[in-house]
């Protein structure tokens, strides 16, 4: 069976440009021109909640498939920062695994979707300890012949190191599948305040001020931040923040807390996928050139595909839906 490369996808203009392949990703023109079946997933979901260990309580919906007389597995799914279950590219991914025969759960991390009463300490990025545990929880409370995970931008940063620490954690995942994951975290914080067109930036401080202004209203009796904190841009907030309320003693700090850069996949066991586009003007693909990989990892960098875009043409669906549920599905038969 030859699996689907990057290299063929090969979208008409004007998709071959990466902004415009990345600001169509999550766009609400795109929801609205998907077709029905993309939003399959949400039919019959049960929405529940998962144990992240130590009290800590995480959102997420499973939807069982319908399609088999016996599912091929049960496809976990991972969103990016400041998406959710119902984000587009997790809701459309997630009917084509529907359709392909896989039992689905989507996951929110902490703080995302409408979760943020659930726990009063904010989210942040190094949080994988209570994400593995989430991810044991749902293995146990839905056994199934396989376990897969496939995770977007941060969700594919979380998919990784969730795989990595896998085995050691008893969590029985048999593959992990990233796209387009945050691989150095400094350098991509970087490139979005100095190299990347300003609206990326406006649209991650816009959706990331609202949630903290959520978490705020949900917890009246904490002080998550001063306003002025909320005016600076993204590099000065996140440092605000790190120093604030977490235990690292700097910015550099925390962010290498959950950097996946060199060598630090070297160690993992599971087998592992993890796509890439050349023209990603979000996460720079430097990064992805200078990992050093296991035999059990594959990396893919295609010619062409944005940050988590990788649309096709004007019915908006994504390559990366065939991509994700040929590889799992080779994995199942």
């Amino acid at each position: 069976m030859t699996l689907p490369r990057g290299a063929d996808f090969n979208p008409p203009w004007p998709l071959t440009s990466g902004h415009i392949q990345t600001m169509l990703s999550s766009s609400g023109v795109r929801r609205q021109l998907l077709p029905r079946a993309a939003q399959a997933v949400r039919e019959g979901a049960e929405e529940t909640m998962v144990d992240g260990g130590d009290g800590v309580r995480l959102t997420g919906a499973y939807t069982a498939q319908k399609t088999l007389p016996q599912a091929r597995g049960l496809a976990v799914l991972f969103h990016g920062w400041e998406g959710s279950v119902d984000s587009t590219y997790v809701l459309q991914t997630g009917s084509r695994l529907l359709a392909e025969g896989w039992d689905v759960f989507r996951l929110n991390f902490r703080d995302h979707g409408d979760s943020h009463p659930l726990n009063e300490a904010l989210f942040h990025s190094c949080r994988i300890d209570e994400v593995v545990h989430a991810l044991g929880d749902i293995a146990r409370r839905w056994p199934s012949r396989k376990l897969v995970l496939a995770g977007f931008s941060l969700g594919g940063n979380f998919a990784l190191r969730a795989a990595l620490r896998a085995p050691e954690a008893g969590v029985p995942l048999d593959y992990a599948l990233a796209v387009c994951p945050i691989v150095d975290p400094g350098e991509g914080l970087f490139s979005l305040e100095e190299s990347a067109p300003w609206f990326y930036r406006a649209y991650f401080l816009r959706k990331w001020r609202r949630s903290l202004r959520a978490k705020q209203a949900a917890f009246p009796h904490r002080q998550y931040f001063e306003l002025d904190e909320l005016k600076q841009n993204l590099r000065g907030l996140t440092e605000s923040l790190v120093l604030r309320h977490t235990d690292f003693g700097s910015l550099q700090a925390y962010l290498d807390g959950y950097s996946v850069a060199g060598a630090a996949l070297e160690r993992m066991q599971i087998p592992a996928t993890i796509l890439t586009a050349r023209d990603d003007p979000v996460i720079p693909v430097d990064a992805f050139e200078k990992l050093q990989l296991p035999p059990c990892v594959e990396l893919d960098i295609a010619p062409h595909g944005g940050h988590c875009g990788f649309i096709r043409g004007m019915d908006m669906t994504s390559f990366t839906d065939e991509y994700i549920a040929a590889r799992f599905n080779a994995l199942a038969d």
